[in-house]
């Protein structure tokens, strides 16, 4: 990871991060509703509330600011590579409501680590104070979701369903 010198590229990755967890979590909502699962599709919807309204915040702070271009494959949470389409559908047929907070959590984890990092690397200040209160929004959703999926007992796949075609 190269290191965050300055206020724009941190704020350019945590735009990143909340544009794709804001997508997810919509995504999320949406899957779990369709399953029947209206308490976490609940649950989904009010995190890309908050992660929306972060973005927004973020959007709103960086206005007028030359922010250079993130490499955002970085922060997906479901696909890197070329075969993204088939991969990120088949991630959805599969998913169950345990399996979507489990990879809930471990994105919200990596971008707790990665704001955590900018706080003990950054040599400025503010820009560790920025820093802070990014992965202090981080460590929120991760207890959130932990407490959530402590609660959330693991489903049993079903495969037939997992392969129709719409």
């Amino acid at each position: 990871m190269k290191p965050i010198r300055t206020a724009p590229q941190l704020y350019a990755l945590a735009i990143a991060v909340e544009r794709e967890a804001a997508e997810r979590y919509t995504e999320f909502a949406q899957r779990m509703d369709d399953m029947g699962a209206e308490a976490v599709a609940g649950v989904f919807a009010t995190l890309a509330r908050l992660e929306t309204e972060h973005l927004a915040a973020l959007e709103r702070r960086t206005e007028g600011l030359a922010l250079p271009e993130p490499h955002t494959h970085e922060y997906r949470w479901l696909e890197a590579g070329a075969p993204a389409g088939a991969a990120h559908e088949l991630v959805l047929r599969l998913m169950t409501p345990h399996s979507a907070l489990t990879i809930a959590l471990g994105a919200e984890k990596r971008a707790q680590a990665f704001f955590e990092h900018v706080l003990m690397t950054a040599d400025d200040p503010a820009l560790r104070g920025l820093a802070r209160e990014m992965a202090a929004d981080e460590d929120e959703h991760v207890a959130l979701i932990e407490q959530l999926l402590a609660g959330t007992p693991e489903a049993v796949v079903d495969w037939a369903s997992a392969y129709q075609t719409d």
